[in-house]
């Protein structure tokens, strides 16, 4: 492993987009948003992609935004910016696939060779990200899949300056990282296996299953590398990333759906994992009360099928 961290960690540095866009030989390049209600900052982010990389250089080939059931202006704006707003397949009736569903989706819409996954909800985004995690996967042939890491600022009131230095945030920290340990430890390198900062080779993971949820990052990473090697995925220090962090409510259903994904793509693993979830609380009463709800992380067919 740390053979591979020394060889396939690339730092930060700045990547001409216009010798990037030489090195495409033909190949086209798509970038993909899932989005569900991040109207505040989508548009942002399509509109720097298309002028700074699409117009300018020609670089990226199209970018398109997977509305995954937003109930605010996510689409119109988005589609204002100059993305291909594409719905969310609904794959299983009556599940919310999530985010899975939405890269499912984008990776069935996308009409490039490769493929670039970025969050929606990031501030002060720089096509700087996509030109980190483009630049080794069309430079090196022997890669078909390259995740990025960054610092991340506290969203803390005052604390503005402060930065939580290169690793990752309390999922990955306290969830991935013991289920790497124990199920995976090739890919204890990554820094932050969880990002949805990613470029990938479409052919690679195109006849992949997909985990719903926020199960699909980790589970996208698993299987690469089983299919291919750990040799062909490396990282990218994408520098700082300014982005809302989610509450522990929140945060407690993607360590569940993150722990159902390396049950899901085990080898003869289940095709659904429901967890029951118990959380304590206090009603308007003011008394403590225990509250359930059912967590469903599904194995989703590969794309296309």
């Amino acid at each position: 492993m740390g053979a591979w961290f020394e060889r396939r960690t690339l730092g930060a540095g700045s990547p001409d987009p216009a010798a990037l866009a030489a090195a495409k030989a033909g190949r086209r390049v798509s970038v993909v948003l899932p989005a569900r209600d991040e109207a505040a900052t989508v548009g942002t982010i399509v509109s720097a992609v298309r002028s700074g990389l699409v117009d300018q250089h020609g670089l990226v080939d199209e970018v398109i935004v997977v509305d995954s059931r937003s109930t605010d202006d996510t689409a119109r704006v988005a589609r204002a910016a100059g993305a291909r707003v594409v719905p969310s397949a609904d794959v299983v009736p009556g599940l919310d696939g999530g985010k899975g569903a939405a890269l499912r989706t984008g990776i069935e819409e996308m009409d490039g060779d490769l493929g670039v996954f970025l969050d929606a909800d990031v501030r002060e985004f720089g096509v700087a990200f996509v030109l980190g995690l483009l630049a080794p996967l069309l430079t090196d042939p022997d890669l078909v899949l390259v995740k990025g890491f960054y610092d991340r600022p506290w969203d803390v009131p005052g604390d503005e300056a402060r930065s939580r230095p290169a690793g990752g945030g309390r999922v990955t920290e306290l969830v991935a990282r013991p289920l790497i340990a124990r199920h995976a430890p090739e890919l204890a390198g990554f820094v932050q296996p969880l990002a949805g900062e990613v470029a990938f080779v479409r052919a690679a993971v195109l006849d992949l299953p997909v985990v719903s949820g926020y199960g699909v990052d980790i589970a996208m990473l698993l299987q690469t590398a089983r299919r291919h090697g750990l040799d062909a995925l490396a990282q990218a220090d994408l520098g700082r990333r300014l982005h809302h962090h989610q509450d522990l409510d929140a945060l407690g259903r993607m360590a569940l759906q993150v722990r159902a994904a390396f049950e899901l793509v085990a080898p003869d693993g289940p095709d659904v994992v429901v967890d029951e979830r118990t959380r304590t609380g206090r009603g308007a009463d003011g008394q403590v009360v225990l509250e359930t709800e059912s967590v469903t992380t599904r194995l989703l067919p590969p794309p296309g099928r």
